[in-house]
């Protein structure tokens, strides 16, 4: 016994001892960037990525194919530039490309790696890194490499702006005492929070005590006092449907010449030309881009399909669900305006009926359902072809409609008890905060279901096919009616025929109290 238990308490020592060097070696693990740009006028980043603490045999420095978000393969490392790979004293390491995305690295025996490239940056997308004279963007996803799994260990980033260059805004975490120095928990993290780099102008506010940073690169003759208050009211107006705020700080990034906009958790980057704002009658589409690219923080972020996070950033992430995640994010937009006071009833309703017009009144609604459309986003969303309109529709479009369709279904079927505020409320917490997952098509619908209190089957056959939608019943469960006539001539293309329709949307005379309840309870 005694012979035994000294081997037992060696065993002990022995296990102990190999944890304490396992979890030093982990603990003396670290990832860390330094961006330059010397010469912006060059279009080239200059990066070094440093890993030290390294254990394995060889190493794989992964740039991702895509941007999340911008539903395209970009195949960004296209844009690395003269790599080199060294160790910690300088030696060159032996690496060869072994994908398209992905060069492996020998390191045996090596504890650290410094690799050195650079980024050539000049489309001016908020997927896309971009560097000139008027501003440098760095898209992370196009900028960051990321060790072959090890998406999930902790980075640093020094930005050094070039010289004529002040402000370096970001939805990052500062880290305190370095200037221009951020941290990220994970690389999804640091791939969500892109950074401008420039003379931006900086506005800011508080809500709840969270502070809110807004950037923008041309604010001319801005009225930024009215800015920062209309972007609070879209804050209050959005957080409130869910309840709770998912971010200690938000940045808004607003850039003046280049194309779209694009969610993240707690920033979000726009193309936005906010120098007139408060005095051009373009303020409601600019309040209504902005909402759009907040509330994405909650339907596609927090809220999303289970193949949208955590991503494979080597291929396509496919999915049915983006009529819900992207055209239910156009119909929070409007909610939103209405609910802070930007857009009244009427406007609302009349926009709904251009909406179903974009999408009815084109041949593509005869030949693609709402899931179809987000499944072949990858193909045919921005790279559509020559006969797209005739066999194609927008997902945002008709998710739109169709999510305005399910609020109004579960309003009614539940005697206005429920509605899709609390079907989004439901999937946040019982998938995003308790799962710590997405959903499933199935799980969303049975949610959708238990809001309703009724089965959804004539909805979502709405969803996954192009069966005529009943307008006119669905519009009625708020004492609303539709105009349906058919306008000459007829369209055909292929085997399809189909005639255009105005959709205006009226008010229907002597509603029922449900429907006066549901109309009041739904639009202000």
């Amino acid at each position: 016994m005694k012979k035994l238990f000294g081997i037992s308490i060696l065993l002990i020592y022995t296990i102990l001892s190999a944890s304490g060097i396992a979890q030093g070696q982990n603990q003396d693990r670290k990832m860390s960037f330094t961006v330059s740009m010397d010469q912006p006028a060059s279009h080239y980043y200059q990066v070094e990525f440093r890993y030290d603490g390294i254990t394995e045999e060889a190493v794989e420095l992964k740039m991702p194919a895509w941007t999340p978000g911008y539903y395209m393969v970009l195949d960004l490392a296209k844009n690395v530039v003269g790599l080199e790979v060294k160790d910690g004293a300088g030696k060159p390491l032996p690496f060869r490309k072994t994908a398209k995305n992905t060069w492996t690295v020998q390191t045996s025996g090596i504890q650290s790696l410094i690799a050195t490239y650079n980024v050539y940056a000049t489309r001016a997308s908020v997927a896309d890194p971009y560097l000139a004279e008027n501003r440098g963007f760095i898209s992370p996803t196009g900028v960051f490499f990321h060790v072959g799994g090890k998406l999930s260990h902790p980075v640093m980033v020094t930005i050094n702006p070039w010289k004529e260059w002040k402000q370096v805004s970001t939805g990052l975490d500062p880290v305190k005492g370095q200037a221009n120095t951020f941290s990220a928990p994970d690389f999804d993290r640091l791939y969500d929070c892109p950074i401008l780099v420039g003379n931006q102008e900086i506005l800011s506010f508080e809500y709840k005590g969270i502070p809110h940073t807004i950037a923008i690169e041309k604010p001319g003759t801005c009225n930024r006092e009215k800015l920062a208050a209309d972007l609070k009211k879209i804050v209050e107006a959005g957080t409130s449907i869910i309840g709770e705020i998912p971010y200690k700080h938000y940045t808004f990034l607003i850039m003046e010449k280049g194309g779209g906009g694009l969610e993240h958790l707690n920033s979000m980057a726009v193309f936005a030309d906010v120098s007139k704002y408060g005095e051009a009658d373009r303020d409601r589409g600019l309040l209504g881009f902005f909402a759009h690219e907040y509330f994405h923080l909650y339907n596609i972020k927090t809220i999303r399909p289970v193949v949208l996070g955590p991503f494979d950033y080597d291929r396509e992430c496919l999915t049915n669900m983006l009529w819900f995640s992207e055209g239910g994010t156009v119909y929070y937009q409007d909610m939103i305006l209405n609910r802070a006071g930007f857009l009244s009833r009427d406007q609302y309703l009349e926009g709904a009926a251009k909406g179903i017009g974009s999408h009815e009144n084109i041949m593509g609604s005869r030949f693609q359902s709402a899931a179809q459309s987000s499944w072949d986003t990858w193909m045919l969303f921005f790279n559509r072809a020559e006969n797209s309109q005739s066999v194609s529709i927008n997902y945002y479009n008709k998710g739109n409609t169709l999510c305005m369709l399910l609020d109004l279904k579960i309003r009614e079927a539940s005697q206005n008890v429920n509605s899709l505020d609390d079907v989004m409320r439901t999937l946040y917490q019982d998938f995003n905060k308790k799962r710590n997952r997405g959903f499933t098509d199935a799980e969303f619908r049975e949610v959708c279901e238990k809001a309703a209190g009724c089965s959804l089957s004539e909805f979502f056959d709405y969803v996954y096919t192009t069966n005529p939608i009943d307008y006119g019943k669905y519009l009625a469960y708020a004492g609303l009616k539709i105009d349906l006539t058919p306008q000459e001539p007829a369209i055909s293309y292929l085997n399809k025929t189909m005639n255009k329709r105005s959709f205006l949307i009226s008010i229907a005379q002597n509603p029922t109290e449900l429907q006066k309840k549901v109309l009041a309870d739904w639009l202000k």
